[in-house]
């Protein structure tokens, strides 16, 4: 699997790179950083293509490249409007407009609260074209303890809306 992260916003970052960090070994991974977010300075263990968001030149800005799925942790409301406008300025941008035209998997992560009604309107208008809008939400009934386990608990079920297989917190049973 070729899966592609972009990390934008200046908050939320760790979240991110965390959900590179957990990925299984065996998926080829490029990441985005946007300026914003250029405080990640590594990624744990990971071999990754670290892509800056000014090259829209990258592999990764065609669809030729093939690429399975795309997930922006976080999505900043400024990444997100451009993305719902069709706007592809920047890398980030750029691959998310490939993913929707490729009609790929494309998981949108937006970090801010409250939403307004602009931003509920362009994750409307991105969820009818199949963009897969999952803020980091804590699912109570999972029962974590700590500020890990929760992380762990919202990554896992961005995996799961992504197909990646995962053991990162207690299913239902």
């Amino acid at each position: 699997m070729k899966l592609v992260v972009v990390i934008t916003g200046a908050s939320g970052v760790e979240l991110g790179k965390k959900f590179v960090d957990y990925l299984p070994s065996n998926i080829e991974v490029h990441v985005v950083v946007s300026e914003n977010a250029f405080t990640v300075e590594s990624f744990e263990n990971k071999k990754v293509t670290l892509h800056t968001s000014n090259n829209i030149a990258a592999s990764i800005s065609s669809g030729s490249f093939r690429v399975d799925a795309t997930a922006i942790i976080p999505c900043s409301m400024n990444t997100l409007a451009k993305v719902a406008c069709g706007i592809s300025d920047n890398l980030a941008t750029r691959v998310a407009a490939v993913a929707i035209k490729e009609q790929k998997k494309l998981l949108l992560a937006p970090r801010e609260l409250p939403f307004s009604a602009i931003a509920l309107e362009n994750m409307q208008k991105l969820a009818t074209l199949g963009v897969i809008i999952a803020p980091p939400v804590v699912g109570y009934y999972s029962e974590h303890s700590n500020l890990e386990e929760m992380e762990k608990f919202i990554i896992g079920k961005w995996y799961d809306v992504l197909g990646i297989p995962n053991t990162l917190y207690a299913r239902w049973k």
